[in-house]
Order: structure tokens, then sequence, then C-alpha cells
């Protein structure tokens, strides 16, 4: 038995010192689309686990015992910052504090676009539910004021717009960052995460160009977007959104809201109203009774989607197809 044994030990330790591979960190992400990023760099080594799951939104989630358990063990945790994910910033401080916790808004390369004013959208309205001094607002098609960013210093999501994953170059720029910091943190697995770093890379690129011949046809028809989630999208394509229905994604509009849109519906034409998976969907068809507009629904946050390295891909084809049945 012995003389079977060693044999069958060392050819176990060979084929381990071959791989080259080391147990993988524990690694926590906050949201699908960022999961989705880190999971494709992982591939080969090992999985992520991911805090807001199923069709929950960052803007209204709340924390479970279970991600509690999750954060406490974690020894790195990738999340976009406090400007989207609020709900995590002091568990992060109180259960994650042995970790190491990347905030990929700050990720080198990102292109950052402020909350918009201006243009086919209503200037602030200050007055409405409380809320009206931190609403997202598109400028006309193509142009786009990023220094126009007054007032908005103690806005509660920050200064800029935080749905950074939905321009392709700025996936490019989290997934570099996200690279760096699992090397930094698994030097053993280095070769894995630049291998499958190029590979994402190169699939986004090819997903760009994808989405810019989807988008071309109707790239010049306005719609109207739940709320201004879309910006990034729409830099990066030249779409046309012409307003958002919503102030914020936590409160439902009011009634003069709710108002104001369908008046802008019937003046600018907006062929489309996109709902969102997440949010009260009988508002769309409020605002487009009367009018030849369509409704369909967008998914930015990915909340129709199950988790894994290909949603991104996903995610971001869904926005695309959506779009262009929508608008043709």
């Amino acid at each position: 038995m012995k003389s079977i044994l060693i044999p069958l030990m060392a050819s176990v330790a060979i084929a381990a010192a071959a791989s080259g591979a080391t147990a993988a960190p524990n690694v926590v992400v906050s949201i699908k689309p960022v999961h989705s990023l880190v999971a494709a760099i992982m591939q080969g080594v090992g999985e992520p686990q991911l805090i807001v799951d199923g069709a929950a939104s960052p803007h209204t989630y709340n924390l479970r015992p279970s991600n509690a358990r999750t954060l406490e063990k974690a020894d790195l945790v990738f999340w976009v910052g406090p400007g989207l994910e609020a709900f995590l910033q002091k568990p992060l401080e109180a259960l994650a504090s042995k970790a190491t916790v990347v905030e990929l808004e700050d990720a080198k390369g990102l292109e950052k676009l402020p909350f918009r004013e201006g243009g086919p959208f209503e200037a602030h309205d200050h007055g409405e539910e409380g809320h009206g001094e931190h609403e997202g607002h598109a400028e006309e098609a193509g142009a786009h004021d990023h220094g126009n960013d007054h007032g908005h210093d103690d806005h509660e999501h920050g200064a800029y717009d935080t749905h950074l994953w939905l321009d392709p170059a700025n996936a490019k720029a989290m997934a570099q960052e996200i690279e760096t910091a699992l090397i930094t943190a698994d030097a053993g697995n280095a070769a894995i995460y630049q291998a499958n770093t190029k590979k994402l890379i190169d699939d986004i690129d090819a997903l760009d160009t994808e989405i810019a011949d989807t988008i071309k046809p109707v790239k010049d028809k306005p719609f109207i977007v739940f709320h201004d989630a879309y910006q990034y999208f729409e830099h990066r394509y030249g779409v046309k959104t012409a307003g958002s229905i919503t102030v914020s994604p936590e409160t439902v509009p009011g009634a003069d809201r709710v108002s104001q849109m369908q008046e802008k519906v019937r003046q600018l034409g907006a062929t489309c109203v996109f709902a969102e998976p997440q949010f009260e969907p009988k508002l769309i068809s409020v605002i487009t009774e009367g009018t030849a507009a369509k409704s369909a629904t967008l998914d930015p946050e990915a909340a129709t989607l199950e988790p894994g390295p290909d949603l991104y891909f996903k995610l971001m084809r869904g926005i695309a197809g959506s779009l262009k049945d929508c608008l043709s």
C-alpha cells in the first residue's frame, strides 16, 4: 500500500506545482454589473460573492444579516462608491475592517459625467417633494455641459453620475483596476488574472463596435427614461434622451411632474417611454396615454439578469436592443 501511495502523492504535488495556482481570496462585490467584471477576471481561480442580488436596486437596498456575515469574511471588496451604494458605507467600515476595499469610482482612466441640467429637461425644481435639487438632467442631443455641476456639492449621490459601467470605456478602466487589486491580493494567480483581463477587454472592444452598429439607425429619435441613469450610454453612442420621469429612483414623482412629462412627450414627439424593472410601471402607461409613444423597459442595473461573467455583455446588448426595437 505504501509503495502505491508515495507515487500518487508525488504526482498530485507535481500537478499542483505545475498549475502555479493558489487558493483564491474571499472576494465580495456590491452590484451585478461590477460583479460580472470581477467574475470574468477571476474565472479559473474562484467566484466572487454578490451583495445586491436578484431584482434589488442599490438605490433602495437594505443590508441583510447574510450580507453582513459575507462582509466579515471578505479579503477584498469591490464597490462603485458611496455615491451609488450609500447603504454600504457604514457596514464596510464596521464589518469589512480587515478587507481591502476598492472604490471603483476612483479607477484610473474613468470618464465621469456630472449630473445634467438645461436643454430639453426642466431646470431643477427645488420645491417638489424636497428632492428636486438632485435630479439628473439631459442636454440637447449630442451636447453635454460637463462644466455645469453647480449646486450638487451636497447631492446625496455625489457630484457626478455613478452609472459608470454604461460606457464600455469605463468598464475597461474598472476591469484594469480590478485586475491590479486581485494581483496585489493574490500574486500566485497573477498570470490567470492578466490573461482573463486581456480577454475581457478585447471582448468589451468588440461589444462596443456591435452596440454602435445596433444603435445607429435610431440614434436621432428622442425618448423618455424612468430616471437619468443612461448618460454614459448616451455620451458613448450619441442617442437622444429627452427627459426622465422621476426626480430620483427612490421617490415616486408627484402629479405635477407626471403632467410635465406627459406634455413633454407630446411636444418633443418622443417615440418611446422606458420603464425599469424595479420601479413602478404604471407611471409609464399614464404618461403615454393619449400619445403615439410606445413603452418598453431598460435594465441599467441588470435586475432581470443572472449574475456571472457574461452578465455585463447581456446588460449592454439588452439596452441597445430595447432602444432599437422600441424606437424603430
